[in-house]
Formats: structure tokens, C-alpha cells, sequence
């Protein structure tokens, strides 16, 4: 089940219809089969659920429901907006104050009553759309409507999952910003990275962009080894010019879309080693905890590119002179 009919499932209570599945992007052919080999059940006529399904009852899952209950009752032109409508669009929501769902509509009285809040803009448009009969905000503006009230890293991390899932591109995430957003929505749009592949990344990567460190290689490492099933996961960001690799955790991955026509022959190739790169001599690892301590984070790895540097003999990266 991919993560947009995870939404419709978790909405509905666990189970979903064909024409969910359809709206998420599954064929006929697709849905027919996974019945038939037992990866999905029937519920009754038209209505199906997974065969080994385990809701788990979460803040996001609260929110999400509320949310369908809100937009059925409040007429057609309320719109999901802000975290709610990222949340719609199966964006993660790490971070996100989800105690109110937010809608936006062109009449009506502004503020937050019995846990909505209601934007009031009139017309409500553009950079809205319908999906399976739910209203809402696009991934693009409901981005900039985040950064402009939200935590910055929690505003980037947003920004990074769309990238990532295909949802917006930057020229997007721009005009989102100038159309929906303020001068905090145009900084933060811009800070996202195309290369973030789960939330602990984007964490990271916003920790070292803003510490004057240098951009990390878009290639694995030399000596990149195989994982091991036997260990737990790890993911890493390769800087040459330092002979130093970061390792972290890849907590809360986020997703792409799998039904892409002729996803297979269009995909870049998963990317190689650069066998003329020199070989890493110093490995830093970063544990998810970490993370909400940027100061450490950023010792740690000024440490590590010191260590690096008086191996080599050679000063490749100065911070301070970095940060002027």
C-alpha cells in the first residue's frame, strides 16, 4: 500500500475502496491481483483492506480523520490548508503542531474554534484541487503556508519530502512562496534539498548547510560497503575534500511515487562511487537523539574534519572563514 492510500485507509478506519485505490494511483489490473493473491482482502462489495493490517492509532491519524470530518461538513468551498493539508497529501508531518486542523475559506469568521482554524481568504484560489472528494490546498501552498507559521526545521523537512516524492519542484516551491507565504516562506523554500532521502537527512544536512559546512557529495563513498542484514541501518554523507563520512540513522524515510508510468526505464540509475575519489579516512557517526542538539551535532563533526586534516596534512575546510 502506497503512503497516499495509506491515508484513505487510515481516514476510513483501516479499510478503502476501489475507488481509493484508483484516486492513489493503483489500476484495475493491480487492484484485481493483489485480491487475488491475497495481498489485500475484501470487506464487503467494492471495499477492501490489507491482509496483514495493523492501524496504529496516532496523533497523525486522529488529525487525519478529523480533517475528513471537517471538510464533509464545511461546505464546498473549505479547503484543508497548512499541516492538514500536507498530511492529506501523505507528506510526513514530523514536528508539526497537529492539535487543530487548519482550513482555508473565502467567507466566514478567522480564528480557531473547537480545534479549526479557519484562514479566511477570498477566493480562496489558485493552487487548490480535489481529490478523491477531498478539498484541499496544493502540496506547493500548503508548504509555504507552513513555512510561514511553523518551525523553521520542521518547515524544511516538508519542503525536502515533496521534493523528494516528485509532489513539487523548486520553481513550485517559489511561486508557492511569493503566492501564499511571506519572507520566511521564500527563505525556507529555498533552503530545501532535492538530495534529502528521510527526515533524520533533512535534519541533518540543515544542521551542516547552517553551520557553513560544505555541501556533501551527491555519490556514495568509496568504500561504501554492502549492509549488513544483520545490523541495524545506516545511511551516510560523503565529503571528499575532508576524507570523513557522517553516518546516521535513516529515520522516518520518506517516500516516492510508485506508479509513475514507465517508472523503470526513466529512473536514474542507483549512483556509483567515484573510483577516482580518494578513500575516506575518518567516519563520524550521528545518532537520531543527537539531532535535537545542533551544537553538538556541529562539534562532532568539526572534530572529525580536524582528526581528517591532520592525518592528510593538509587544511581543506575552515569554518570560521566559512562563516564569514
Amino acid at each position: 500500500m502506497n503512503p497516499q492510500l495509506a491515508v484513505m485507509a487510515s481516514i476510513r478506519g483501516g479499510v478503502f475502496t476501489r475507488a481509493d485505490a484508483r484516486a492513489c494511483g493503483y489500476p484495475d489490473p493491480d487492484i484485481d491481483s493483489l485480491l487475488d493473491t491475497g495481498g489485500w482482502r475484501r470487506i464487503r462489495p467494492g471495499t477492501y483492506a490489507e491482509r496483514r493490517s495493523l492501524i496504529l492509532i496516532t496523533e497523525e491519524v486522529l488529525h487525519l480523520r478529523k480533517v475528513s470530518r471537517v471538510l464533509r461538513s464545511g461546505g464546498p468551498n473549505v479547503y484543508a490548508s497548512h499541516q492538514s493539508a500536507a498530511a492529506l497529501h501523505a507528506l510526513p508531518v514530523w514536528g508539526l503542531d497537529l492539535s487543530r486542523v487548519h482550513v482555508t475559506a473565502p467567507a466566514g469568521r478567522p480564528g480557531c474554534v473547537g480545534g479549526v482554524h479557519r484562514h479566511i481568504r477570498d477566493p480562496v484560489g489558485p493552487g487548490i484541487q480535489l481529490w478523491n472528494k477531498l478539498r484541499m490546498v496544493s502540496p506547493a501552498r500548503a508548504i509555504a503556508e507552513v513555512a510561514a507559521t511553523a518551525p523553521k526545521t520542521q518547515a524544511v523537512v516538508l519542503a525536502d519530502a515533496a521534493l523528494y516524492a516528485g509532489l513539487v519542484t523548486r520553481r513550485s516551491l517559489k511561486r508557492a512562496a511569493h503566492d501564499h507565504g511571506n519572507e520566511r516562506s521564500v527563505e525556507i523554500t529555498s533552503l530545501a534539498c532535492t538530495n534529502s532521502a528521510s527526515v533524520a537527512e533533512s535534519r541533518l544536512r540543515f544542521i551542516l548547510a547552517g553551520a557553513g559546512f560544505p555541501t556533501p557529495s551527491p555519490l556514495p563513498a568509496p568504500d561504501a560497503d554492502t549492509p549488513d542484514p544483520g545490523q541495524p541501518e545506516t545511511t551516510s554523507l560523503w565529503f571528499p575534500e575532508e576524507r570523513t563520512v557522517l553516518e546516521f540513522e535513516p529515520r522516518f524515510p520518506f517516500w516516492y511515487d510508485d506508479f509513475v508510468p514507465d517508472q523503470d526505464e526513466s529512473a536514474a540509475p542507483t549512483p556509483l562511487p567515484d573510483p577516482s575519489a580518494p578513500l575516506p579516512i575518518e567516519h563520524c557517526w550521528i545518532p537520531w537523539a543527537d539531532l535535537n542538539d545542533p551544537a553538538a551535532v556541529i562539534d562532532r563533526v568539526r572534530s572529525t574534519f580536524a582528526r581528517a586534516s591532520r592525518r592528510t596534512g593538509v587544511r581543506r575546510f575552515d569554518l570560521v572563514r566559512a562563516r564569514m
